[in-house]
């Protein structure tokens, strides 16, 4: 398995590419995998480098969890927001700095995307409201319709935005996920899934904080359909593209 990115504890991380002119991503991160999971696959902004590799992109992560937050929204040139084990609603002392840092860098047409708690977290920065779904949890591969296309993507979350800010338009969506996909215009693409987590991660988080937590048929039911289709390769073009297109 790759090995961690050196850095952490609070520290910025700086992934440099060959590409001279690749634009560069600053990875929010509001949480960490497992220790024991750390150590064989990486914590989330390695997952996400991994993710995004060979799309024209570099990236310098910042610990904001542990309140290691930029200077300014300026700083790199567009802003990932990963997921976390909190919840947006809660009163953690990284929240509301990273809702003005948000806010800041939408007025500022600085590009945001944000994955499950980073999809959460803009919503309700911009006026929408997340809190924990009646319905359960997500765990494990998902179908999302995407308009014109359906993917398939790994899930781990009750949490869910359930009204989306004004700004918001869905473009992803299931039954169980109403606002799975939100898009701000040029300035913020959100998604409630993990494209970032493999099959393996997802065994892991069973394993390591499912017990009690998700219901056993639920993580039973994940692993019969880890065999499906996983289009995470997709999702993160569209990544990789919503960062990379001309902005007035």
């Amino acid at each position: 398995m790759p090995s961690p990115l050196p850095g952490g504890g609070g520290r910025s991380i700086l992934i440099k590419s060959s590409q001279e002119t690749a634009m560069l991503i600053g990875i929010l991160q509001t949480g960490q995998a497992p220790e024991v999971l750390r150590t064989e696959m990486g914590d989330y902004p390695d997952m996400f480098v991994r993710l995004l590799a060979n799309r024209g992109l570099t990236f310098k992560s910042f610990h904001v969890e542990g309140m290691e937050f930029p200077k300014d929204v300026h700083e790199c040139d567009g802003w990932l927001i990963t997921g976390s084990r909190h919840g947006a609603y809660e009163d953690h002392p990284f929240i509301r700095p990273l809702e003005d840092f948000i806010r800041k860098a939408f007025a500022e047409r600085v590009p945001v995307v944000g994955i499950c708690f980073g999809h959460q977290i803009i919503a309700q920065a911009l006026g929408g409201k997340v809190e924990k779904f009646r319905g359960g949890w997500a765990v494990g591969p998902q179908n999302y319709d995407f308009g014109t296309e359906k993917v398939n993507l790994n899930a781990w979350h009750q949490d869910q935005v359930v009204e989306r800010p004004a700004a918001a338009e869905v473009v992803g969506s299931n039954a169980f996920c109403e606002n799975a996909a939100l898009l701000y215009g040029d300035r913020a693409f959100t998604v409630q899934a993990h494209p970032e987590y493999g099959n393996d991660f997802i065994d892991g988080l069973m394993r390591t904080r499912g017990k009690g937590l998700v219901p056993d048929a639920l993580m039973e039911d994940a692993r019969a359909r880890f065999s499906d289709r996983n289009s995470s390769a997709a999702i993160a073009d569209r990544i990789a593209d919503f960062f990379k297109q001309t902005r007035n």
